[in-house]
């Protein structure tokens, strides 16, 4: 592919690194636990009880993990898979397998067994750390076909008394093997941790799989804690940082967040009670560096905005008017611009009465630095939490990456763009418009995949990014989609589906949407509403349901939701590129879109192609003249049964504003 040499956006000064001996993780837990021995490291809710670990501990513990498993014949080389939540005990199966050697693959704890059989057949791994039961379960499930599986450790033992222990070993028992096994062999794990080097491969992540079957990402030492040190020095992150752990362990962004991170700055990670507990625990330990994608975002202003609608008058017209107020001057108080000294003491007055209840009540009053990547998120969503006064960023990057490539700059923060480069990070743009990239965070290479990796690392250093953008003349990185989804209607008009979809789910009666367009006329979309926010909704109005499918089909939640979609529409005629894609015809599904169906990949990203494919007869359906289709779809119940769902869907047209003239030139030069 030809590349436009003229736009390469020169990499900044490297940031501060650490020392260069402390290549490897296990490297660093041992520096941390003689410099850092009685900070906490870790903690744990159990039973509405934190537990904390210091660095010594935390050491400790991994060192009895990894000699355990040198006990049960585990080499250099070995793949440990690790699945489950966010424990401490899986967090530190990662440094105990790396200390012999090994390379831990982390595996989407909800997936189904099928999924799971893929990932642990594909990266030829020999133990599995499985959190509990469930885990267990799934992979005992699928283990006929996984020859390679020599044992699986658990770690939780409730519900597992009359298992088959041939395979099975609990976390305790292999820990005490390690400690009889280090007395019979001093010096050993030392010296295996001493062959280490930041060359080595560290990790196996296995990609979303947006596009079809996920690839195994090799990740050295070197990779991620290098970009990990230049995200260090561009933030300056220290030692005393709160961190809540709840993202996957799967997903890079959670091995660089609440491991990389942790061992090279030194702060504390906190792993919440359970999934259904995430906000409380949240309330509970206040961070003061949060990372989250879109929909965590979204969901939380779900919320805000549904208990906003419960609240009495007087409530609602002060959220109303301080929201205003915040919207117009919190982003500039943010960025220390100047605003009016009138607006400055309301702005304060609001954070009195307003923004400081509702960041205590969302557990983000000590947020000093907050994050969201993997997906770009809405205009409005991220200007509602920074006119709240929080420090929110968007960065760009990707498990290819060691996710770090741009980070928005302190004052220089806006929703268009993803920011600048990180330190040793190098950007252009192809002819084609793709971004382009080199930095010390590029993957060694997909596993026992080579064709994959050399179409996307090329001989010259340069990797291609999948993503179509710009720069500016400030150096900022514009991601406009992916550049496979960016296309164009049948008259040229630009079509970029994520901009739609992310303007849709800012209203918080839509949960989801996926918008069609290349090639056709002009664009339509699914919708799949909200059911906490359009149930409350409906109650609220006296309108009676029994069930999503119900809710969805009803004449009036059409009609909350053309608004949505014409409201858009009106936004969109004041885009210069994008006026022309406003959205003539929508429906709403008659099921939630859902990973187990492989319409959602495990990090709930939309998988746009496979929905089109399933879903073709309803694409055909918006483009024609018909107010309704009928659809029959194979769903799969949480028990891994399967089952049948048949409905007739209604199709909508919605209100579409004069495409200004000014428009008109821009269209017709695409």
């Amino acid at each position: 592919m030809a590349v436009a040499e003229k736009e390469i956006h020169d990499a900044p000064e490297a940031g501060a690194a650490g020392d260069p001996a402390l290549d490897t993780f296990p490297k660093l837990l041992l520096d941390n636990a003689r410099r850092r021995g009685n900070r906490p490291a870790i903690r744990e809710k159990d039973y509405g009880i934190w537990q904390s670990w210091t660095w010594a501990q935390a050491a400790e513990q991994a060192r009895d993990l990894a000699l355990g498993l040198a006990a049960m014949g585990f080499k250099r080389g070995d793949k440990l898979g690790i699945i489950g939540d966010n424990r401490p005990r899986l967090y530190w199966a990662i440094p105990a397998a790396q200390a012999l050697g090994g390379i831990p693959v982390p595996v989407y704890q909800d997936a189904v067994a099928t999924e799971m059989e893929y990932v642990l057949d594909h990266a030829e791994v020999r133990f599995i750390v499985a959190e509990d039961q469930e885990q267990v379960d799934k992979v005992l499930s699928v283990l006929e076909r996984l020859p390679r599986v020599e044992g699986i450790i658990f770690s939780d033992p409730r519900g597992m008394r009359h298992y088959d222990r041939s395979k099975l070993t609990s976390y305790e028992e292999v820990q005490e093997r390690g400690r009889a096994f280090g007395a019979e062999h001093p010096g050993f794990l030392e010296a295996e941790i001493a062959k280490g080097h930041g060359s080595d491969v560290a990790v196996i992540l296995y990609t979303s799989g947006t596009t079809g079957q996920s690839k195994g990402v090799m990740l050295t030492f070197d990779n991620v804690i290098k970009m990990t040190w230049s995200a260090i020095a561009f933030e300056g992150l220290r030692e005393d940082e709160e961190v809540l752990a709840y993202l996957p362990m799967a997903w890079v962004g959670d091995y660089v967040f609440s491991l990389s991170q942790s061992y090279c700055a030194g702060f504390c990670v906190s792993c919440p009670e359970s999934g259904a507990t995430v906000m409380t625990d949240l309330r509970e330990l206040g961070p003061t560096y949060f990372f989250a994608p879109p929909r965590i975002y979204e969901n939380i202003l779900t919320q805000v905005m549904i208990r906003m609608e419960d609240a009495g008058a007087v409530k609602r017209w002060l959220f109303k008017k301080f929201m205003s107020l915040a919207r117009r001057v919190g982003g500039k108080i943010l960025d220390g611009e100047k605003v009016s000294l009138a607006d400055c003491l309301l702005y304060r007055l609001g954070n009195l009465l307003i923004y400081g209840p509702l960041k205590n009540t969302l557990g983000f009053s000590r947020i000093r630095l907050a994050y969201t990547a993997g997906e770009a998120i809405g205009p409005d969503i991220f200007n509602f939490y920074r006119s709240l006064g929080m420090n929110i960023k968007q960065l760009y990057g990707m498990t290819e990456c060691s996710v770090f490539l741009c980070i928005q700059p302190n004052g220089q923060v806006r929703p268009d763009t993803v920011g600048t480069t990180v330190g040793g990070v190098e950007l252009k743009i192809g002819e084609d418009g793709e971004v382009l990239y080199r930095s010390p965070g590029v993957f060694a290479g997909y596993y026992k995949n080579p064709q994959a990796t050399a179409e996307t690392k090329r001989p010259d250093g340069w990797t291609h990014s999948g993503d179509a953008g710009f720069l500016d003349d400030m150096r900022h990185l514009h991601i406009i989609d992916r550049a496979r989804d960016v296309g164009k209607l049948q008259d040229g008009t630009l079509f970029a589906p994520k901009f739609i979809e992310n303007k849709l789910k800012f209203f918080p009666y839509i949960r989801e949407a996926v918008a069609f367009g290349p090639n056709r006329p002009y664009a339509t979309v699914f919708i799949n509403i909200d059911p906490e926010a359009v149930g409350n909704w409906a109650e609220r109005n006296g309108i009676v349901y029994g069930g999503y499918m119900e809710l969805a089909s009803l004449d009036k939640v059409y009609e909350l939701i053309r608004g949505c979609v014409e409201q858009v529409n009106r936004d969109l005629a004041s885009e210069p590129h994008l006026a022309g894609s406003q959205i003539r015809r929508f429906l709403i599904l008659h099921k939630e879109l859902d990973a187990d169906d492989g319409e959602l990949t495990r990090t709930r990203k939309v998988r746009r192609r496979f929905i089109g494919e399933r879903y073709q007869p309803l694409v055909d359906a918006l483009y024609s003249d018909r107010d309704h289709a009928a659809v029959e779809t194979q769903v799969t119940f949480e028990d891994g049964r399967k089952g049948t769902l048949k409905a007739d869907l209604k199709i909508r047209d919605a209100e579409t504003q004069p495409i200004p003239a000014t428009v008109e030139p821009l269209r017709r030069a695409s």
